[in-house]
């Protein structure tokens, strides 16, 4: 009973203190003692298919929880799953997706161990079918599971194949007329054995899927260089260059498109972001530091008019340094970008946490992209620790209404666990 009373004096402060134009829905307590639930790369922590939106994240106990609500209720329905993941690596993130017939997909705790993937029973469901495979294929020893959506209703998903240094991305499709998965891709991108590919990918409105990535060169995080690029217009079959030149597949580190230069020990993060504008322009957000600075600072990456641009936001004023493997604790986040608009002068959104602003949940906005002129606002006034941005990527194509998933989690460097109890989920509701 004193626990309820102090979680919901706690709510109301947080309620308090919400900016305008905000709203803060509770769901549920979730595991916090490390990053798992609030990790930048889950695609996705929030999704809508219509008027009904889907949650996932796991509970304190370690079990994947589903929940549901129609759009504008506070009433959740929830459900405690039978499965459950390893929530003491941060790595282990659950990502969820529904397809164009309305079934939820759901895979969970990965990192570089077997396929754990199951699909609603019926559509809209939150009951899960028993854990079954994709295609069978290189499903031993999966990394980064990720889902996006195309315009016809079905599903691709994005995972790494291999460890840190040394793995490739593998592609699969899901067809809804079937109700089966295909593998696309055993080895999109190829390492060679000497490196491996962090991505971040987008679908826009064409259809057109758009991936970029950095290199890591070791385990180590401060060996990652370089942000490169390729986009498929035919479903992931065939890759391109900016330029339309065709691709010879495997992508490798002499075919791949540079689209802007990093050198390694630059403080250049991995698995951040991409969008493109409405006319399908890519747009990618990450965090490095410049040849002539010792403070890390939000870039953008985009190709407008066929010409790839970079911009340093410029906003940050504390220098912190990357390094080491496994999860870090590391005072900013990983970023969110959101783009509206098109051409030169879209208006550009970027989430984030920081801790020169008391780690609170912020946004950086830009209404005319060429001047690089970034508003920051604090989304909340309560802090929330290692949190990294996800949001509802499905609802924002559909009604460009962002929705944030909140949770306040602690993170100890290298895989460690902070103690620390259940801590409420959230999703905020931005105007």
């Amino acid at each position: 009973m004193l626990r309820k009373i102090i979680l919901l004096i706690c709510l109301c402060l947080i309620w308090g203190g919400l900016r305008s134009q905000t709203k803060l829905v509770p769901v549920s307590e979730g595991w916090a003692g490390n990053s798992i639930n609030a990790v930048v790369f889950r695609k996705n922590s929030l999704v809508t298919y219509k008027n009904t939106q889907f949650i996932g994240f796991y509970n304190p106990e370690g079990k994947v929880v589903l929940g549901k609500r129609k759009l504008g209720s506070a009433k959740w329905e929830l459900i405690t799953t039978i499965f459950r993941g390893n929530v003491h690596d941060a790595h282990n993130s659950i990502s969820i997706m529904v397809d164009g017939a309305g079934y939820l997909h759901v895979a969970w705790d990965h990192h570089g161990n077997a396929l754990n993937y199951a699909r609603s029973v019926t559509p809209l469901s939150l009951r899960l079918t028993d854990k079954i495979p994709m295609t069978g294929i290189e499903e031993t020893n999966v990394t980064y599971p990720e889902f996006y959506k195309m315009p016809d209703g079905d599903l691709l998903f994005f995972y790494r194949d291999g460890r840190s240094g040394q793995g490739n991305m593998v592609i699969n499709r899901y067809r809804v007329q079937t109700k089966k998965w295909q593998q696309l891709h055993a080895n999109l991108i190829d390492g060679e054995g000497k490196q491996n590919a962090y991505c971040q990918t987008c679908v826009d409105e064409r259809g057109t899927i758009h991936v970029s990535w950095v290199w890591r060169s070791s385990p180590d995080v401060a060996s990652n260089h370089d942000m490169c690029y390729a986009r498929s217009t035919d479903g992931g079959l065939t890759w391109e260059k900016s330029t339309g030149e065709k691709y010879v597949l495997p992508i490798n580190g002499s075919t791949a498109e540079y689209v802007c230069r990093i050198p390694q020990n630059s403080e250049l993060i991995n698995q951040t972001s991409m969008t493109t504008d409405e006319a399908g322009h890519p747009f990618i957000a990450s965090y490095w530091r410049d040849a002539n600075s010792d403070i890390p600072q939000y870039h953008l990456i985009y190709n407008v008019d066929k010409v790839w641009q970079e911009l340093s936001m410029g906003f940050r004023k504390t220098p912190f340094s990357l390094s080491g493997m496994g999860t870090k604790r590391i005072p900013i986040s990983r970023p969110q970008i959101i783009i509206k608009g098109k051409g030169a002068d879209v208006s550009a959104r970027l989430l984030f946490r920081d801790s020169e602003r008391g780690e609170k949940v912020s946004m950086a906005v830009c209404n005319h992209i060429a001047e690089n002129n970034w508003k920051i606002t604090d989304l909340t006034t309560s802090e929330v620790g290692a949190w990294e941005p996800s949001f509802d990527t499905e609802l924002w194509k559909q009604k460009k209404q962002l929705h944030i998933f909140v949770q306040r989690v602690e993170q100890v460097d290298a895989e460690g666990v902070a103690k620390s109890n259940g801590q409420m989920v959230f999703v905020l509701e931005t105007k």
